[in-house]
């Protein structure tokens, strides 16, 4: 793939860590940027999607906004692994909980995620082909959340294609009963990138809704306020 390429206007991959966090919202990314990062410089504004490197305690890392959903975040996730040699993608974003345990606030981490997007579709024939993260990192991301004591939960996710998704009856009581954790819109697109791509990558989610208790943040705190989650993935970058 040439660089810059039609979404990265990055001129060289030295310009882009190894590790990239990448939240949906690039407002989320600039924030991180200011206010965790050292020594930065803006690698990418190409249609408002902004990008940065710099420091986290004198490790490198590369933060960039994805987009909302998995066409959007895919083109991205290509664009990093294959144009410029990006070894790790890290999700952070947003979630809605379908379980009662999982309360505002609360962090998960996708072991698994489960879509009813068509992505796969004929790449294994009959096959149900389930993406899963990079086990040492989802291991060292779990660990250091029991360092930082923050309360964590880990297990599949539902990669949904849709925000505003009216389930057929009965669905979403089935996710609930086998165990998937929340809903959001991208960790899917990433786990399939890196698998084709022989890379590395992990969703971490802070849980901004309950599905179950129909409560939700507000805009502000979604953009600025979860910095439990910030802080995991750049322990782990």
């Amino acid at each position: 793939m040439n660089i810059p390429t039609p979404h990265i206007s990055a001129k060289s991959p030295d310009e882009i860590a190894s590790t990239v966090l990448m939240p949906g919202d690039p407002l989320r990314a600039k924030y991180i940027a200011e206010n965790f990062l050292e020594d930065v410089t803006q690698f990418n504004n190409t249609r408002g999607m902004l990008g940065f490197t710099g420091y986290y305690e004198g490790k490198r890392v590369s933060v960039m906004g994805s987009g909302m959903g998995i066409p959007s975040s895919m083109i991205y996730y290509n664009e990093l692994f294959d144009g410029y040699d990006v070894d790790t993608i890290i999700r952070i974003g947003t979630a809605g909980s379908m379980q009662e345990n999982i309360k505002l606030h609360d962090i998960v981490i996708a072991t698994s995620a489960c879509s009813e997007s068509s992505i796969n579709d004929n790449l294994f024939a009959n096959i149900n082909f389930s993406p899963t993260p990079d086990f040492d990192l989802m291991l060292e991301a779990y660990n250091k959340s029991v360092d930082l004591n923050y309360t964590t939960h880990c297990g599949q996710v539902h990669s949904s294609d849709q925000f505003y998704n009216e389930l057929p009856e009965g669905v979403f009581e089935n996710l609930k009963k086998y165990g998937v954790l929340c809903v959001e819109m991208e960790s899917y697109g990433l786990y399939m990138t890196a698998r084709k791509y022989g890379k590395k990558a992990l969703g971490i989610f802070t849980i901004s809704d309950s599905l179950v208790e129909n409560v939700a943040d507000s805009a502000e705190n979604r953009e600025k306020s979860y910095t439990d989650m910030m802080k995991l993935a750049l322990e782990i970058a």
